[in-house]
């Protein structure tokens, strides 16, 4: 009697160490899950949120002028005394044409400066795009080679970063700028660094 017991146990020892790796991926896969923001990848934590901005000099997109005058490249010093929109874009990215409109909204308010990093683009299409939407931005800095893109963390574009008036980083937004998320989480996030800076 005691012999198909034996088998019995074996048997479920046996399926259960077969299970025992999925068990463990499922539950690795629900930390992680939980980790990165539930799969919203808006919601990545970055590691620049209070520090200050990357000190990266970035040159002006050649011929992109406002008025008559070159639109300046990005200097550090710019982050010191305003509230800043950090937007990296390429005109090769698809959602960035989705949020350019968006962007150029936000421009209007005169309590903020917008800045752009122009990743990894060239200067014919990133003109192309700006004037094809609008140029929401007071400064655009080219990152040609991508350097300055890692200096700040970028995932992919387009994310978006706020930087305070002391300089530093008060918040990253990873993925376009959308009608959902513009008023209930970018300016949310901009009235804080406002109110805080004041």
């Amino acid at each position: 009697m005691s012999e198909p017991s034996t088998s019995g146990d074996a048997l479920r020892t046996s399926r259960w160490l077969m299970a025992l790796p999925l068990v463990v991926f499922a539950v690795l896969a629900a930390i992680f899950w939980f980790r990165l923001g539930g799969g919203d990848p808006s919601r990545i934590p970055s590691a620049l949120i209070g520090r200050p901005a990357p000190q990266t000099t970035l040159p002006a997109l050649a011929g992109l002028n406002n008025n008559g005058a070159q639109v300046p490249g990005l200097d550090p010093s710019v982050f010191k005394g305003k509230v800043s929109v950090v937007n990296v874009w390429a005109s090769w990215c698809v959602p960035c044409h989705d949020e350019a409109p968006l962007l150029t909204e936000l421009g209007r308010d005169n309590r903020l400066q917008i800045v752009g990093i122009n990743y990894k683009d060239s200067p014919d299409n990133a003109r192309r795009f700006l004037g094809r939407y609008g140029n929401p931005f007071g400064i655009v800095g080219v990152d040609a080679n991508g350097r300055a893109a890692i200096e700040w963390g970028v995932y992919g574009v387009p994310e978006t970063f706020i930087v305070g008036r002391q300089g530093t980083i008060v918040y990253k937004l990873v993925g376009p700028v959308t009608p959902d998320n513009i008023d209930t989480v970018l300016r949310a996030e901009i009235d804080k660094a406002l109110k805080a800076s004041s």
